[in-house]
């Protein structure tokens, strides 16, 4: 029980780092969450400062979850693994750094999703981004990727423990997404390649 414990605290600590805040504030002296959609995540950065940092946040955050979910999986296997890839997303999503805001958690699950059912992540991964190459909406993309995560769990017929986490994990994806969602119904998203100057 203590190994829980303490993986959930240091998965927690590590998801709670915001690089698109740290990168933002570095480099370009804003708050990120000030302009744009004020989500501290990949697609608001590229929307307001531009595609070096966008990038350099998304590996950054693919990174930080990919790499708890292998640490751990080493350390106690795929249980352990699971638990900690969770907490890494929780802590991105409400970061202690932020006052317990924070992104979507998109390149953060994403990682821990390459780490532990790499063909799974693939698949889901191809989805979101063939919705966002016709559409033009990143969160449309992020949604249907991250939804179908579970679905593919279950046609590769991974262990039931996989299917429960990865439900979860589309379910705080979604939920994170509330209010792109509603963006979306009134037809006022952003689209891909729509720009905000700080």
């Amino acid at each position: 029980m203590l190994k829980y414990v303490i993986a959930g605290i240091i998965s927690y600590l590590i998801g709670s780092i915001s690089f698109a805040q740290l990168i933002c504030k570095k480099y370009y002296g804003i708050d990120i969450r000030k302009y744009g959609s004020g989500n501290p995540g990949t697609t608001n950065v590229l929307r307001v400062v531009g595609g070096k940092a966008a990038a350099a946040v998304y590996v950054a955050d693919f990174l930080k979850g990919f790499l708890v979910a292998t640490v751990f999986k080493l350390i106690g296997g795929d249980v352990l693994a699971l638990f900690s890839g969770l907490f890494v997303i929780v802590g991105h999503d409400w970061s202690l750094f932020l006052n317990f805001n924070g992104g979507k958690g998109i390149a953060t699950s994403m990682g821990v999703a390459f780490a532990l059912a790499p063909k799974v992540a693939l698949f889901s991964t191809l989805l979101g981004v063939a919705a966002i190459m016709v559409t033009r909406y990143v969160s449309l993309g992020s949604i249907l990727g991250s939804g179908s995560f579970p679905l593919f769990l279950m046609i590769f017929r991974y262990p039931t423990k996989y299917i429960v986490y990865g439900t979860i994990i589309a379910a705080i994806a979604i939920y994170r997404h509330r209010a792109n969602i509603k963006r979306l119904i009134a037809g006022k998203e952003y689209k891909l390649g729509e720009r905000v100057r700080p």
